[in-house]
């Protein structure tokens, strides 16, 4: 989902129907850099979120089910269909940032 600042609300991202889409966390380790892309679950597979995690991005457990984060551009939302796979995606996210900020303090930078 997409937060509506203008209009104060959260929006379906993508087009057509909704449907529910399977979310996860990529990780580059080359270059040290995590993604968050999601498609959805119908033949079109559309991508519906593709985002880059970046240090110091502010992440949310609004509700044990639905979590928001905000990056240079807007705020995300994702509506899980469980709180068991709201804490798994919640721990993959932690564990991106906290190897984000580990590369940050790997290299010296204070």
């Amino acid at each position: 989902m997409l937060y509506d600042d203008t209009n104060k609300r959260w929006l379906p991202a993508g087009t057509g129907p909704q449907a529910f889409s399977r979310v996860q966390i990529y990780h580059n380790p080359t270059a040290n850099s995590f993604r968050v892309v999601g498609w959805k679950m119908q033949p079109d597979q559309q991508v519906v979120i593709n985002c880059a995690i970046v240090r110091g991005i502010k992440y949310n457990q609004a509700t044990p089910s639905f979590h928001q984060w905000r990056d240079a551009r807007q705020v995300w939302g994702l509506n899980f269909g469980s709180k068991e796979d709201a804490a798994q995606f919640a721990a993959g996210m932690a564990s991106a940032l906290e190897a984000l900020e580990g590369s940050k303090l790997g290299r010296g930078d204070r």
